[in-house]
Protein backbone atom coordinates (compact mmCIF):
# COMPACT_ATOMS: atom_id res chain seq x y z
CA UNK A 1 0.00 0.00 0.00
CA UNK A 2 2.85 2.21 0.47
CA UNK A 3 4.03 2.01 -2.93
CA UNK A 4 0.69 2.92 -4.44
CA UNK A 5 0.54 5.91 -2.37
CA UNK A 6 4.35 6.77 -2.89
CA UNK A 7 4.06 6.94 -6.80
CA UNK A 8 0.55 7.44 -7.16
CA UNK A 9 -1.90 5.64 -9.55
CA UNK A 10 -1.52 6.62 -13.50
CA UNK A 11 -3.27 10.54 -13.59
CA UNK A 12 -3.85 10.46 -9.30
CA UNK A 13 -1.49 11.91 -7.18
CA UNK A 14 -4.28 12.75 -4.01
CA UNK A 15 -2.17 10.45 -2.09
CA UNK A 16 1.17 11.43 -2.52
CA UNK A 17 0.64 14.82 -2.87
CA UNK A 18 -1.36 14.31 0.69
CA UNK A 19 2.41 13.58 2.14
CA UNK A 20 4.12 16.38 0.52
CA UNK A 21 1.98 18.69 2.37
CA UNK A 22 2.35 16.66 5.62
CA UNK A 23 5.80 17.23 5.11
CA UNK A 24 5.36 20.90 4.05
CA UNK A 25 3.79 21.22 7.51
CA UNK A 26 6.14 20.08 9.80
CA UNK A 27 9.12 21.95 7.20
CA UNK A 28 6.97 25.41 8.40
CA UNK A 29 6.32 24.29 11.78
CA UNK A 30 10.30 23.27 12.05
CA UNK A 31 11.64 26.33 10.34
CA UNK A 32 9.06 28.86 12.62
CA UNK A 33 10.15 27.17 15.42
CA UNK A 34 13.69 27.90 15.11
CA UNK A 35 13.31 31.41 13.39
CA UNK A 36 11.64 31.46 17.04
CA UNK A 37 13.58 29.72 19.22
CA UNK A 38 13.73 32.46 22.38
CA UNK A 39 10.09 33.07 22.12
CA UNK A 40 7.56 29.99 20.85
CA UNK A 41 10.37 28.30 18.99
CA UNK A 42 10.66 25.90 22.10
CA UNK A 43 6.65 25.06 21.98
CA UNK A 44 6.94 24.34 18.32
CA UNK A 45 10.12 22.13 18.05
CA UNK A 46 8.72 18.97 19.88
CA UNK A 47 5.52 18.39 17.91
CA UNK A 48 7.75 18.99 14.81
CA UNK A 49 10.29 16.25 15.67
CA UNK A 50 7.28 14.07 17.17
CA UNK A 51 5.39 14.65 13.25
CA UNK A 52 8.40 13.91 11.68
CA UNK A 53 9.16 10.78 13.05
CA UNK A 54 5.42 9.54 12.20
CA UNK A 55 5.45 10.77 8.65
CA UNK A 56 9.33 8.99 8.36
CA UNK A 57 7.44 5.54 9.63
CA UNK A 58 3.95 5.27 7.65
CA UNK A 59 5.35 7.86 4.87
CA UNK A 60 6.52 7.96 1.33
CA UNK A 61 10.24 8.82 1.14
CA UNK A 62 10.00 11.31 -1.77
CA UNK A 63 7.44 13.18 0.18
CA UNK A 64 10.73 14.34 2.84
CA UNK A 65 11.15 16.68 -0.35
CA UNK A 66 8.16 18.48 1.18
CA UNK A 67 10.48 19.36 4.23
CA UNK A 68 12.19 22.70 2.66
CA UNK A 69 9.18 23.47 0.68
CA UNK A 70 7.85 23.89 4.51
CA UNK A 71 11.09 25.78 5.38
CA UNK A 72 10.38 27.97 3.19
CA UNK A 73 7.25 29.41 4.91
CA UNK A 74 9.32 31.01 7.78
CA UNK A 75 11.22 33.19 5.13
CA UNK A 76 7.78 34.09 3.32
CA UNK A 77 6.72 35.76 6.42
CA UNK A 78 9.93 37.61 7.13
CA UNK A 79 9.61 39.40 4.44
CA UNK A 80 5.95 39.98 4.79
CA UNK A 81 6.93 41.62 7.83
CA UNK A 82 9.53 43.93 6.30
CA UNK A 83 7.88 44.41 3.29
CA UNK A 84 8.56 48.23 3.55
CA UNK A 85 12.09 48.07 4.48
CA UNK A 86 15.12 48.60 4.27
CA UNK A 87 15.70 51.17 6.47
CA UNK A 88 13.90 53.27 9.48
CA UNK A 89 9.83 52.67 8.64
CA UNK A 90 7.38 54.86 10.90
CA UNK A 91 3.64 54.72 11.25
CA UNK A 92 1.53 56.85 12.41
CA UNK A 93 -1.42 55.09 15.05
CA UNK A 94 -4.18 56.44 17.30
CA UNK A 95 -1.69 57.11 20.79
CA UNK A 96 0.86 58.73 18.30
CA UNK A 97 3.82 57.50 15.85
CA UNK A 98 5.74 54.33 16.27
CA UNK A 99 9.10 53.74 14.21
CA UNK A 100 10.50 50.40 13.47
CA UNK A 101 13.85 49.31 11.69
CA UNK A 102 12.88 46.73 8.73
CA UNK A 103 15.48 44.26 7.04
CA UNK A 104 15.59 44.28 2.89
CA UNK A 105 12.26 42.10 1.95
CA UNK A 106 14.24 40.63 -0.91
CA UNK A 107 16.92 38.36 0.71
CA UNK A 108 13.95 36.39 2.28
CA UNK A 109 11.65 36.39 -0.43
CA UNK A 110 14.45 34.88 -2.74
CA UNK A 111 15.61 32.21 0.05
CA UNK A 112 11.63 31.25 0.25
CA UNK A 113 10.93 30.96 -3.24
CA UNK A 114 14.57 28.87 -3.85
CA UNK A 115 13.59 26.63 -0.67
CA UNK A 116 9.91 26.19 -2.18
CA UNK A 117 10.91 25.33 -5.81
CA UNK A 118 13.33 23.27 -4.77
CA UNK A 119 11.25 20.97 -2.95
CA UNK A 120 8.60 21.01 -5.42
CA UNK A 121 11.21 19.71 -7.97
CA UNK A 122 12.48 17.09 -6.44
CA UNK A 123 9.42 15.90 -4.97
CA UNK A 124 8.06 16.02 -8.77
CA UNK A 125 11.67 14.22 -10.01
CA UNK A 126 11.19 11.43 -7.35
CA UNK A 127 8.12 11.11 -7.83
CA UNK A 128 8.28 10.51 -11.84
CA UNK A 129 11.07 8.48 -10.62
CA UNK A 130 9.25 6.09 -8.81
CA UNK A 131 6.30 5.30 -11.37
CA UNK A 132 9.13 4.35 -14.18
CA UNK A 133 10.10 1.88 -12.04
CA UNK A 134 6.85 0.19 -12.48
Amino acid sequence: MEGREAGGEPGRGGGAWGWFLAWLAVGACAGTGVAALLSVGVVLLPPAAVAAGLLLRKGPGNAVAGLSAGLAVPLFYLAHLNRDGPGNVCRTTADGQSCTDEYAPVPFLAGGVVLLCAGLLVFIVLRRGSGRTR
